[in-house]
């Protein structure tokens, strides 16, 4: 199982968009400081998150929420 996640910034509310096969170890990489660009907002929660069977289908969601389209179905679906 793959997963595609949106984490939110604890500070300034941001969020973050990414994929992965652990979603546990991920965010823990993420509180860490180990991951440079969400190393600043710490610290983050997981705020949403969809499961994929294959990695390529978790990448191409994530490419998704990060376009125009992604972010206007986030919108409406009230999930950022």
């Amino acid at each position: 199982m793959f997963f595609t996640y949106i984490l939110k910034s604890e500070i300034d509310c941001s969020y973050y968009y990414g994929h992965t096969k652990n979603i546990e170890s991920r965010l823990q990489r993420h509180n860490s400081g180990k991951v440079r660009s969400t190393k600043a907002k710490r610290p983050w929660i997981l705020h949403y998150q969809e499961v994929f069977e294959t990695k390529s289908e978790a990448y191409r969601r994530e490419m998704f929420f990060k376009s125009i389209d992604g972010y206007n179905f986030l919108k409406s679906e009230k999930i950022t």
